[in-house]
């Protein structure tokens, strides 16, 4: 049975964003960047919504730009190896065939893929990612804490869900930046 996994950088106010959007303060050094493609490069499926995946389609073609620096070719193509699902009630077209589109998220249908799964699946983007903490889905949260405030803005973790977490993994980088892996461990799963 393959994990769910919800993945992202983080400001250490646990903003994904800031509150006009911007997220330029939680680009990746090298030493990071090269962590988080070898954190990634198991992932056989990742879950996006419509945003993130607008964010994160520029990878669909960046694997072979000889400018690009050899940690981000190298996440180019993880990327393009994985599958990926978005979920979105809008976009019409998507530009690869490892890519599909559903109209909603269906929590049982992402039990059954869990329980299927060779390889573990990430849910990238903190409004999705709310659904699938609401609904008990995810098995890690995997965060990268950049140490910087934005007082305010897009939250990585949804208001209203409580759950209990046991800390697997850390580790720190030359830039201050922090990776945490937790495991759920139970308690209550409340939704607002």
């Amino acid at each position: 049975m393959a994990k769910l996994i919800y993945s992202g950088i983080t400001s250490l106010d646990g903003y994904i964003a800031d509150a006009e959007g911007d997220f330029d303060w939680s680009m990746p050094d090298e030493e990071v960047h090269a962590f988080v493609n070898d954190l990634t490069r198991p992932i056989g499926t990742y879950l996006f919504g419509r945003r993130m995946y607008e964010v994160m389609v520029v990878w669909e073609e960046l694997a072979d730009d000889p400018e690009l620096p050899a940690v981000e070719q190298d996440f180019a193509r993880i990327w393009q190896n994985a599958d990926k699902i978005v979920y979105s009630t809008t976009l019409e077209t998507v530009p690869s065939a490892r890519i599909r589109i559903e109209r909603s998220f269906d929590s049982e249908e992402i039990r059954r893929m869990k329980a299927s799964a060779e390889r573990d699946l990430v849910v990238a983007g903190a409004e999705l990612a709310a659904h699938a903490l609401r609904a008990g889905l995810v098995d890690e949260c995997h965060l990268l804490v950049s140490p910087v405030m934005v007082g305010g803005g897009k939250r990585f973790l949804p208001d209203g869900v409580r759950m209990q977490f046991e800390l697997l993994e850390e580790r720190r980088f030359g830039n201050g930046v922090v990776f945490l892996r937790y495991r759920t461990a139970g308690g209550a799963v409340t939704g607002s």
